[in-house]
C-alpha cells in the first residue's frame, strides 16, 4: 500500500455567509462565494502548500460548495501536479434549505446547549450525520491507496466541521474530546504527516474551548 506522506486538510477561505448570515436567506448555502478577504486568506496558503509539496504530486479532493472551488482555485498548484476530484461527501453540514436567520440562530442555540455531534437541524443533518459520510470517504481514500502509483501528497479542500470529523474518525477520538474542540479558521490547515513507525500525527492541535467531559473511561 503506497500510502502517502501528507495528508492536507484546508478550510475554506472566507465566504459572504462568514461575514452576512442573511445571505443564507437569498442563496443556498452550496452557492455561497468568496470574499475579496477570503481569496487573499486562501492565497496565502496556497504559498504555503506550494512550498510543501515542491514539486512532489497531489491527489486533490474538494467540496463541491463553489466556496472550496474557488479557494483551491486561488491555491495556484501546477496542474500538471494535481489530480482533482470532486467528493460531495467532505461538503458542509447540511442545515436545510433556505435557511430564516432567526430559525437558524435558534437551532444553533439548542445545538449549543444539545451537544454540536447529536443535535440535527431541522430538514438537515447532524454532526454524527457527516460523521458517518466522512467515514465512508475514508474507506474510499483507504482503498486508493493500494495503487502503487499514488501521490506522496493528499490535500482536501473542505469545511472546518468536517475537518474534525476527518481527524475524530482517523484517530478514533471520542465524541467529548470532538466537542471539546473549535473549528479552524478560514483557510486554515492542519497536517496529518507519516511517520517512521507508520503512524500519522497531527502537525498541530485543534484550539479547545473547554475541556472534554466524557461519560466513562473511553475519555
Amino acid at each position: 500500500m503506497a500510502r502517502p506522506r501528507r495528508i492536507v486538510l484546508v478550510r475554506h477561505g472566507e465566504s459572504t455567509g462568514n461575514v452576512d448570515d442573511t445571505v443564507y436567506e437569498r442563496q443556498p448555502d452550496h452557492a455561497l462565494a468568496l470574499t475579496e478577504r477570503g481569496r487573499r486568506q486562501a492565497e496565502g496558503t496556497g504559498e504555503r502548500l506550494r512550498e510543501l509539496f515542491g514539486r512532489e504530486r497531489v491527489s486533490v479532493y474538494v467540496s463541491p460548495y463553489r466556496r472550496t472551488h474557488e479557494t483551491l482555485r486561488a491555491f495556484h498548484l501546477d496542474a500538471g501536479l494535481i489530480r482533482v476530484r470532486e467528493e460531495p461527501r467532505l461538503r458542509e453540514q447540511d442545515w436545510g434549505n433556505w435557511q430564516e436567520r432567526d430559525d437558524v440562530r435558534l437551532q444553533k442555540a439548542y445545538r449549543d446547549a444539545y451537544g454540536h455531534f447529536f443535535y440535527r437541524f431541522a430538514q438537515g443533518e447532524s454532526g454524527a450525520d457527516v460523521y458517518d459520510r466522512v467515514g465512508g470517504f475514508l474507506e474510499s481514500l483507504f482503498r486508493s491507496f493500494e495503487a502503487p502509483d499514488h501521490p506522496p501528497n493528499v490535500l482536501l479542500v473542505t469545511h472546518g466541521l468536517a475537518m474534525r470529523l476527518f481527524c475524530m474518525r482517523w484517530f478514533h477520538w471520542t465524541v467529548a474530546e470532538f466537542e471539546s474542540l473549535s473549528n479552524p479558521g478560514n483557510a486554515e490547515m492542519r497536517v496529518l504527516v507519516l511517520g517512521d513507525d507508520g503512524k500519522y500525527t497531527l502537525d498541530r492541535p485543534f484550539e479547545r474551548w473547554r475541556d472534554p467531559e466524557p461519560y466513562g473511561i473511553t475519555g
